[in-house]
């Protein structure tokens, strides 16, 4: 007998030997089968969710606002927006506004064409846009701002929008007053319920601190005479929001 029979055989006889004691484990007397299951009952819990909300004043504004150049030529188109776009840097380092808080968040030329009922467009020039992101730590200097970047040369204001420059205060506090609100939350049902309130099992956190997004501004170029008043801005308050869920125990 060859190896390989030999091994074929053993294999046999071992599977013959372990089937009886399988369906030893399955067969119940009188031939029926049965599965028993032994399942856990999961203790009572409550799954609560609460939030906690504080409202702050503002520390920082952002301004989005472009020049907007048109010129038969595309060269010239975008010489004359940059000529009027320097002046407008130039002015806002005299407002005190810092380097770093000047940035260019588009740049775009396109051409310009005229429409006319069944005939082709024809080229009327070409337009160039140059946006500018400005940050203004100082509230008090926004519609000052405002006004001289528009006497330099700005022509389109995107909007404005009022923003912290660390809500992390502000969201601690939101957090602590989400807690007490969960814990007021889970002492009330379990008195209704009339079960004992045990520890958290889980806690999860949602919301915080979300710059809004960009309020339409009006501002007008502000006179040279020294009576004038300069475009009004309020800031307002902002609101903090942290949402958070947590799961208690109950006993019985």
């Amino acid at each position: 007998m060859t190896r390989t029979a030999r091994a074929l055989m053993l294999g046999t006889a071992l599977m013959t030997l372990a089937a009886p004691a399988v369906a030893s484990a399955q067969s119940q007397p009188g031939g029926s089968s049965s599965m028993q299951v032994h399942a856990m009952a999961q203790q009572p819990a409550l799954n609560l969710s609460a939030y906690g909300e504080v409202k702050v004043a503002p520390d920082q504004a952002t301004i989005n606002f472009g020049v907007v150049t048109e010129a038969v030529t595309a060269q010239e188109a975008m010489a004359q927006n940059a000529q009027q776009m320097t002046r407008v840097v130039a002015a806002l380092r005299r407002a005190g506004i810092n380097e770093r808080d000047i940035q260019t968040s588009g740049l775009n030329l396109s051409a310009q064409y005229d429409y006319q009922q069944n005939e082709p467009p024809k080229l009327r020039g070409y337009q160039a846009t140059n946006r500018v992101t400005v940050v203004i730590s100082d509230l008090t200097k926004v519609g000052t701002t405002a006004d001289a970047v528009v006497t330099a040369g700005v022509n389109q204001i995107d909007g404005i929008a009022f923003g912290l420059k660390d809500p992390k205060a502000a969201e601690d506090q939101a957090r602590q007053l989400a807690v007490r609100a969960l814990q007021d939350k889970a002492r009330l049902y379990a008195q209704a319920l009339g079960v004992q309130l045990g520890g958290v099992r889980s806690l999860t956190e949602g919301g915080g601190f979300t710059p809004e997004p960009p309020r339409p501004m009006y501002a007008r170029a502000m006179a040279m005479d020294s009576g004038s008043a300069s475009t009004p801005v309020s800031a307002g308050e902002l609101t903090v929001r942290i949402e958070i869920s947590g799961t208690y125990d109950i006993g019985r």
